[in-house]
């Protein structure tokens, strides 16, 4: 299992979870029913229950890993606020997406996410053999796509009206960057080139 992975930030930092923040985690997600943060967090995919045996045993599989993370814990002033992520749209060709979520609407518009996810792009191409990272997200969610142009992501596809909410249609948004963008990106702005880790 890799341990005591942190990327540390001006105001945030990403680690790995641990089996202490299990209960935390599971409350965050579970504690309130409909969430605030699920209306943005692709709301057409019901958030269905889950005991905290399954939770824990769902996020302890993905914990067991020895190289490069699957998720970490954003934290702020020390509290965890939300989570990184990226999963393998098709890993034989190396097509990975990433995904974001943070918590609490107190912790929204201050641009925790968007450090949070420059720490976390740049972790992923440090370490895995891509020259892509996506991002998925739809047009209900603005501050997603948003932080995402921030980050010098680019808009590389929109599905019109092919989710369905609420009454309402949304499109499907896809935005991404290659290495060579982060790589200027990170040299035009500075603000976002200040990460330290430790494990």
């Amino acid at each position: 299992m890799l341990q005591n992975l942190s990327l540390t930030g001006k105001r945030i930092s990403l680690r790995t979870p641990t089996q202490d923040d299990l209960p935390i985690l599971y409350n965050l997600i579970y504690g309130v029913e409909n969430p605030e943060w699920k209306k943005y967090d692709a709301p057409y995919y019901p958030l269905e229950f889950c005991t905290f045996e399954k939770f824990s045993k769902r996020m302890k599989e993905k914990m067991n890993v020895t190289d490069v993370p699957s998720q970490m814990i954003i934290e702020y002033r020390g509290q965890i606020i939300g989570m990184v992520s990226y999963y393998w749209e098709d890993q034989r060709t190396r097509w990975l997406e990433m995904g974001i979520v943070i918590y609490s609407p107190e912790h929204w518009n201050g641009g925790l996410g968007t450090e949070a996810l420059s720490l976390w792009i740049d972790y992923l191409f440090e370490n895995l053999t891509i020259e892509r990272v996506g991002l998925t997200t739809w047009s209900g969610n603005p501050r997603m796509i948003r932080c995402a142009e921030k980050l010098g992501m680019r808009l590389e596809g929109r599905m019109r009206k092919c989710r369905y909410y609420n009454g309402e249609y949304y499109d499907s948004i896809r935005m991404g960057i290659l290495r060579e963008e982060w790589d200027e990106f990170k040299k035009d702005n500075p603000l976002f080139n200040f990460h330290e880790r430790t494990s």
